[in-house]
């Protein structure tokens, strides 16, 4: 079974293949941008099989010398795979933990006693799993009165010298370079203490706690503490952390971004997959740190870039351009400026079609998408239910006015996305209307509203809302869903629900991707046999559900291709992405453009979806609607390809092919 996306454009993209294997290139000289040691590991796994092998080692080395291991750990998402990788070691392997000290590195405040913390967290991942002596285990509360607080942080720091300091400190990043609880500005010689705790980063520890809301504030480890370890590995995976490790390994030390303060740490490494790693120098730019394997896409990415940087188009670029900044190879390569120049504009220019589904009757040579057959069986698998319309509404639009047969599989029910106000909403009308047409009231829905009423009434922060209530917001979803279809033309006998079962956990925290939801997909395919297959590839999906469902079309195909499936060899396979992130121009393969009125269009099938708008649980960080991303995304790519000379539109939606290997 497929367990992770691993984008073949992100292992395309980093690929060591781009550096000239007659050179033994030393590393310094590929990571010479970089000021904090970074191993980059091909996948999660093989991170965190790497890093739990250096703590056994550790630990096994003082208990050789009759000492405990002290390990400070965080709750961070991005450990919770080096936690289950050391529960396995000690099920599996007798492992003991025996001479371990553990000290938390934060706690959220103030917090109730039942309410959900970091150490509750913790202990549930890892500490209750394994044979720690309780004795052993050291928390920052967060339930103290306030004015006793300070008092609090410094006993804490006094037990960590007791034990002699910290070994190791594992810990992620967030997305404004906080580690631990220290925010931007926070100070060099700070110690431990009671922080304010920014949206961001309570945002994000929220989705890692499956709670909505945390508290405002945290007693953290300081800068300080963290400096006095003897070892600190910050661990990040997934693309939507790219950018933070880039600016962090490479950027100025700043109190701005308090991760960059590990600079100065004589022995603190940077553990990432290739995605993490990919707005790195040496993975993004790798002719600025040493000699290229040149490919077609680096060599599309190195004039991008050298447009941007000069701010000349294409075609307007010179040898001397080239030349200044460290592009000469290419001039070797092709002869001249024009040559490259040419080249890349041609590739780039036969990236635009305004016929997604392929242009019948046509020469489709330097076209993206065939001209046969038509019209095409399509399906565009939508992991919530306005993911669709958000992510490539106006390519949906064209390829049911362009005649093709366009089936939309909704993957999951999007049921925890939507606020409780809707169900009161929606519960509303339903006793209005049976006010209104049975007078004698049917009593199960009487008996039912007052039930939820009384639920939602007393529901508190962590309550898992009852099975008729996920329901109804699954409905309320289906519902816009079915609404936006018709606005688009699509039949309702083509929108197929196939409420993954992974999701429906009724929290933010899924469960695994398992055999029945690859089922369920494949018995789409095997109905459908579609000629055009649209799915997410969406790897900066802050909640991480795109992925999942992205595993499940991929994984269903290959079942299909393993079993000798005829229609997959007449498919092809188009990935898009969602709100948060656009394609790079180098890896995009179809740009479809829009018209003022099509993201006109675009727009009001995103509108349908209305629990979406300014209620939606989910909006992020990101105070724009989804709609208003999705617009200047678009857009965003629209203006790129006129910067670089090609032709000016309103807005393009861009898609990957993704071949099966």
């Amino acid at each position: 079974m497929r367990t992770h996306l691993t984008s073949q454009i992100s292992l395309n993209r980093v690929s060591p293949k781009y550096y000239k294997p007659e050179n033994t290139i030393d590393r310094s000289v590929l990571t010479r941008f970089e000021k904090i040691p970074t191993d980059i590991y091909e996948t999660v796994d093989e991170g965190v099989q790497c890093i739990a092998n250096e703590i056994i080692r550790k630990m096994q080395e003082r208990q050789h010398d009759g000492k405990f291991c002290t390990l400070a750990l965080g709750t961070d998402a991005t450990l919770r795979p080096l936690y289950a990788e050391l529960v396995r070691r000690h099920r599996e392997e007798g492992i003991s933990f025996r001479h371990l000290v553990v000290f938390n590195l934060y706690e959220y405040y103030p917090l109730a006693e039942q309410g959900s913390s970091s150490y509750g967290l913790l202990n549930e991942l890892f500490i209750s799993q394994v044979d720690i002596d309780p004795q052993n285990i050291f928390t920052l509360s967060g339930t103290l009165p306030q004015d006793t607080v300070v008092e609090h942080c410094q006993l804490y720091e006094q037990r960590i010298k007791t034990y002699g300091g910290i070994d190791i400190v594992l810990t992620g990043i967030g997305r404004e370079g906080s580690i631990a609880m220290n925010e931007p500005g926070s100070t060099a010689a700070s110690t431990t203490r009671l922080t304010f705790v920014d949206s961001t980063s309570r945002a994000e520890a929220a989705r890692n706690l499956g709670v909505d809301n945390l508290p405002p504030c945290a007693v953290t480890m300081g800068i300080n503490t963290l400096m006095e370890a003897r070892r600190v590995y910050i661990l990040a995976w997934g693309e939507d952390k790219a950018d933070i490790i880039r600016r962090t390994v490479e950027d100025k030390l700043s109190d701005t971004l308090p991760a960059s303060y590990l600079q100065m740490h004589p022995h603190t490494t940077v553990c990432t997959d290739l995605p993490a790693a990919s707005h790195l120098t040496r993975i993004r730019r790798p002719w600025l740190v040493t000699g290229c394997e040149w490919t077609d896409k680096l060599i599309r990415s190195a004039i991008v870039w050298l447009c941007e940087l000069t701010g000349k188009p294409i075609l307007k670029l010179t040898n001397k351009d080239y030349n200044e900044n460290g592009l000469s190879e290419l001039l070797v390569l092709y002869g001249s400026a024009y040559n490259v120049n040419i080249k890349i504009f041609n590739d780039l220019q036969h990236t635009i079609t305004g016929w997604p589904g392929g242009k019948p009757n046509a020469d489709d040579t330097y076209r993206p998408e065939r001209a046969n057959p038509f019209p095409k069986r399509v399906i565009v698998f939508s992991p919530h239910p306005d993911d669709d319309v958000i992510s490539m509404g106006g390519t949906l639009r064209r390829l049911v006015q362009q005649g093709h047969d366009v089936h939309v599989a909704y993957e999951t029910s999007g049921n925890i996305a939507v606020g409780d106000e809707e169900v009161i909403r929606f519960m509303h009308f339903i006793n209005g209307f049976n006010q209104l047409f049975d007078q004698n009231q049917n009593e199960t829905i009487r008996n039912k509203y007052a039930d939820i009423k009384q639920f939602l009434l007393q529901k508190k922060e962590g309550d898992i809302d009852t099975r008729d209530i996920l329901t109804i917001k699954g409905l309320i979803r289906r519902g816009e869903a079915r609404t936006a279809s018709t606005y688009n033309q699509i039949s309702l006998d083509h929108v197929h629900f196939l409420d993954l079962p992974f999701y429906e956990t009724g929290r933010i925290e899924k469960n695994p991707i398992s055999e029945d939801d690859i089922r369920i997909v494949q018995k789409l395919l095997q109905e459908v046999k579609p000629h055009q297959i649209y799915v997410a590839g969406d790897l900066a999906d802050p909640h991480g559900t795109h992925r999942v469902c992205t595993d499940a079309v991929l994984a269903a195909i290959d079942e299909e291709k393993n079993a000798g499936a005829e229609w997959l060899n007449d498919c092809r396979i188009w990935m898009y992405r969602g709100a948060w992130a656009e394609w790079e121009i180098e890896n995009i393969e179809m740009a479809v453009p829009l018209s003022p009125e099509e993201l006109r269009a675009k727009r009001n099938s995103i509108l349908k979806h209305q629990s979406q708008m300014e209620s939606a649980p989910f909006l992020g960080n990101d105070e724009r609607l989804f709609w208003q991303r999705s617009e200047d995304r678009n857009r965003g790519t629209a203006s790129l390809y006129d910067r670089l000379g090609l032709a000016c539109y309103e807005a393009m939606e861009a898609f990957v092919e993704y071949k099966p290997l």
